[in-house]
């Protein structure tokens, strides 16, 4: 199993240096990636977390660090799809695989928040309908040399698309959400599913729902690897799963979830403080880095 950390662009940290610093560090010590996450009101359960601390956009911070490092994997964690125009979007991930030498995973969800997404633009009862269109749209714009597609939001043919992703067939696109709608987009049109944490045995079943839905789209399951993403410390809302404070404890919760089949864990520190964020990668780095070698 791969381990991945989250870059904390969502935690509120005043000072973006230490979240800057916190992906070479990562890439020094063997980490397989980090990740950022996107929204962009402090509203909801974003708001009680940070209040009105900076919370910073997922692909600028990933652009930055794609210009200070060299290896290490490039992860959104998740974008909101129905909160950008896809073909616009395209082109900026596009790019950035580029620059970073084929580096980005592009984790999307469709959005929980209605108010944001409201604000955005983007009506609630139609983020499905959005996503679905979206991911069409920037397959059919990254692998085709004269991209068309006729749509209900989006329409276009008749002219060039660069840059082409440096990654083929295309960027990797994962699907983020704990739903089984999640799963079955995941299952239909995704490069892997990308859940926050669950507990064992609701993970355990979604699992195997993944595979039965793959299966039925006439897909491998292999082909659609999952990915968790999961807090340390105590969980930050009720009914959430975190892999908990102990270090011991953190890497039997990992264990747990390789025995169950997942591909890669991706870590969040889960502090509101930038001066913890290196201690913790470092902790990560002893005590449970070298169990997934």
């Amino acid at each position: 199993m791969k381990i991945g950390v989250s870059l904390s662009n969502n935690q509120g940290i005043e000072d973006v240096r230490e979240i800057l610093r916190l992906a070479t560090r990562a890439e020094e010590l063997g980490f397989d990636s980090v990740w950022a996450s996107e929204h962009v009101f402090n509203v909801s359960y974003v708001q009680e977390r940070i209040g009105n601390r900076p919370y910073y956009e997922p692909l600028t911070i990933l652009t930055y660090v794609a210009a200070t490092t060299k290896t290490i994997g490039l992860g959104t964690s998740v974008l909101v799809l129905p909160y950008h125009n896809p073909i616009r979007l395209a082109k900026t991930a596009a790019t950035l695989d580029v620059v970073s030498g084929g580096r980005l995973i592009l984790g999307v969800g469709v959005g929980v928040i209605e108010q944001e997404l409201e604000a955005m633009g983007s009506p609630f009862g139609e983020r499905g309908a959005i996503t679905d269109e979206s991911i069409a749209i920037m397959k059919e714009l990254w692998t085709q040399e004269d991209p068309s597609y006729q749509g209900r939001f989006h329409s276009f043919s008749g002219m060039k698309f660069t840059p082409k992703p440096v990654q083929k067939p295309h960027i990797p696109i994962i699907i983020g959400g704990t739903s089984r709608a999640a799963v079955r987009r995941a299952a239909r049109v995704g490069n892997g599913w990308h859940p926050t944490a669950l507990d064992p045995e609701t993970l355990s079943q979604r699992i195997r729902y993944l595979g039965e839905r793959a299966q039925a789209e006439g897909r491998d399951p292999a082909e659609v690897p999952v990915s968790v993403s999961a807090p340390m410390g105590v969980a930050a809302r009720e009914g959430r799963y975190s892999l908990g404070v102990d270090p011991a404890e953190i890497l039997e919760k990992a264990q747990t979830y390789e025995s169950l089949g997942v591909d890669r864990l991706v870590i969040s520190s889960n502090t509101r403080e930038g001066s913890e964020l290196l201690p913790a990668l470092e902790m990560l780095a002893k005590e449970v880095l070298p169990a997934f070698r």
